[in-house]
């Protein structure tokens, strides 16, 4: 069945902190005043070169676009701020105890999903029992979730984990709603009206959130679009309104009609390896191809020299735990890469294919970039363009690949999430990176308690990542959100891949 309709009435709760925007246009002091008629409403048509995976927040196979949609629809126990905060959301208030061995929550009272029934402690007991069920990253570190009095939730772990809060922003859905891939309910600013495969997904108003007077917006539709090139046609003919872009889309649009506003993307784009394939499973190959990628070049071509170069499999965003060592690693050294190659068999060099998604310009352009600096160093690379369900099944999951570009996201605000899939046995490891001294340093930060060792044991884990090569970590890119000029405000941005349309507003 191609068309999917989605109905969910609005009725729901969400995030009560008062946030700071970014404008596009200018600032609105009566931001935050308005009520359910707010004057300020309308739709707002956003683009997307990707669709949701799943509407279900408790499938773990949601891409970092579905995901973005989602935060906007459901929310957890806690939700991110845009300071990198957590903040009470379905709970009202939380403690840990025993050194973070016990989470202690209080729900916040009478809160609603979409369809107007109230949320219970059994919907949250069945919600995490059922993230922990389908492998969610990190639930596998729960070892007990009870009920306690007054509206009391009590999630014990397996050993003490004074970072595993983040974890709890997985959305909140109840516990008697037997499909919720056909019939999504949350307790979000927005409930999913409709959803029309390959052409768009509309979210409308949720009248009774819990902030007053958000959300401003009726409505918010993404709109799907094939690639980046019609993504840039749709804002200039004016088909949508806003959308993510990087470098090389904003150069072409003219600033006198948009408001551009730059922002980190939070997630690292890298040429990944398969470590499990020859002669990527030997350690001076991958090696080699680090010293021959020019990541500077990379970013002066296909990005206009816009980006923010990583060396590591965590975001220089998270400065507090990312190992500043590594800005750049592996310095442009053609001969060394030569040398490595031939130190392992291969002298002559090797083909190489690299898998890139089709329907993002931004890797199909850096892989134009790295065909030409691999031949510096005699592997001959050939592109192979795939479209993003291809990608999922063939890359992501089958691992039936030799090289790919991708960003990848981090599903919470937490160094855990960029780091945790290089443990060998993790199921999101499709690298297939496997290093026993990693899995050493990785099980002792889940249990050290005292913040400063967990911190150096975060910085430990990206060296080994980077001395042992499992991909070429190339940058957090920068991207830019683009509206028309003067038309909307209150646009906010969070550590985190997603657009929170809840405090957006047109400019009267």
């Amino acid at each position: 069945m191609n068309k999917k309709q989605f109905i969910a009435t609005a009725l729901g709760i969400a995030l009560a902190a008062v946030v700071p925007v970014y404008s596009a246009g200018k600032q609105d002091s009566s931001k935050g005043k308005a009520d359910a008629a707010d004057p300020r409403g309308g739709e707002l048509r956003f683009g997307l070169t990707t669709e949701p995976a799943t509407l279900d927040p408790l499938s773990p196979s949601n891409t970092a676009d579905g995901r973005s949609i989602l935060f906007n629809v459901f929310e957890g126990l806690v939700k991110p701020a845009p300071d990198g905060s957590l903040q009470p959301a379905v709970a009202e208030s939380y403690t840990l105890e025993q050194g973070g061995l016990v989470y202690n929550f209080k729900l916040r009272p009478a809160i609603k999903f979409h369809d107007g029934s109230e949320v219970t402690p059994e919907d949250v007991e069945f919600t995490l029992n059922t993230a922990i069920n389908a492998g969610f990253n990190g639930f596998n570190r729960i070892g007990t979730v009870a009920i306690t009095p007054e509206r009391g939730i009590a999630v014990t772990l397996k050993a003490p984990d004074v970072e595993f809060l983040p974890y709890l922003t997985i959305g909140v859905v109840p516990r008697n709603n037997p499909n919720r891939e056909q019939n999504p309910i949350g307790t979000g600013p927005f409930s999913i009206a409709s959803y029309d495969t390959q052409r768009s997904l509309v979210l409308v108003k949720n009248p009774h959130y819990r902030q007053p007077g958000l959300p401003h917006l009726d409505k918010v539709t993404y709109v799907f679009l094939a690639d980046s090139d019609a993504m840039l046609l749709a804002l200039q003919g004016g088909s949508i309104d806003s959308a993510g872009i990087t470098g090389s889309l904003v150069e072409q649009l003219d600033p006198n009609r948009f408001d551009i506003l730059p922002y980190p993307s939070n997630s690292v784009q890298l040429l990944a390896l398969n470590n499990k394939v020859t002669p990527l499973d030997n350690v001076q190959v991958r090696q080699a191809i680090s010293y021959g990628v020019d990541i500077g070049q990379i970013i002066d071509t296909a990005f206009y020299g816009r980006g923010e170069p990583s060396g590591s499999p965590l975001i220089p965003g998270l400065s507090k735990y990312y190992n500043t060592s590594l800005k750049q690693p592996y310095p442009t050294d053609i001969q060394r890469a030569k040398a490595l190659l031939a130190e392992a068999g291969y002298a002559n060099g090797f083909p190489l294919v690299i898998t890139v998604p089709s329907n993002y310009t931004m890797h199909v352009d850096t892989a134009q970039v790295l065909v030409n600096q691999l031949g510096k160093i005699g592997i001959t690379a050939t592109i192979k363009l795939v479209d993003w369900a291809t990608w999922l099944s063939e890359v992501y999951r089958g691992r039936r690949y030799e090289a790919t570009i991708i960003s990848l996201d981090a599903s919470t605000i937490s160094p855990k999430s960029f780091l945790e899939r290089y443990q060998s046995s993790a199921g999101s490891n499709f690298l297939n990176f496997n290093s026993p001294r990693y899995d050493e340093v990785y099980s002792r930060i889940l249990t050290e308690v005292q913040e400063n060792s967990r911190v150096a044991l975060y910085k430990e884990a990206q060296q080994i990542i980077s001395e042992e090569a499992a991909g070429v970590y190339i940058q957090d890119i920068w991207q830019f959100r683009v509206f028309p000029k003067g038309r909307f405000s209150g646009i906010v941005h969070y550590p985190l891949y997603v657009v929170d349309f809840s405090t957006v507003y047109k400019i009267q």
